[in-house]
């Protein structure tokens, strides 16, 4: 990591505000551990801010190296073909910008195994039974 570094935390978008806060709370873990590191969250569609947008901006912070990490679960049509088109865009935009593509959180095997020992504890926990 640079002094000039930063993370985008991308993902999908939506109109609900309420769906966001799952990847602002990440932001702001990230942020928190690591405060020379500039994280912003960014989305396709449906919200702003945009991808073009945040990184248009971070670069005129004078941020050089960006990390993009795409917050989905897995390797769909967005992950496989859209956001690498916006990268190659961005960086012939910003040529000066050093920028990373990593693949989707979902399939990196941590991610994998801590949902898989969330999903494990579904029976142990009363908080959302559902009762007749």
């Amino acid at each position: 990591m640079t002094p000039h570094s930063g993370i985008v935390l991308f993902a999908h978008g939506s109109r609900d505000p309420l769906w966001r806060r799952p990847m602002e709370a990440v932001r702001d873990h990230l942020q928190a551990a690591q405060p020379a590191l500039d994280v912003r969250c960014a989305y396709l569609e449906l919200c702003d801010p945009s991808l073009p947008a945040t990184v248009a901006d971070m670069a005129a912070r004078g941020i050089t190296h960006i990390g993009i990490v795409p917050m989905f679960l897995g390797t769909g049509r967005h992950a496989r073909e859209d956001l690498p088109r916006m990268v190659q865009e961005l960086a012939q935009a910003h040529a000066h910008l050093q920028i990373g593509l990593r693949p989707p959180i979902g399939e990196d095997g941590r991610m994998i195994a801590l949902m898989a020992q969330i999903a494990g504890e579904a029976l142990e926990s009363s908080e959302n039974r559902v009762t007749e």
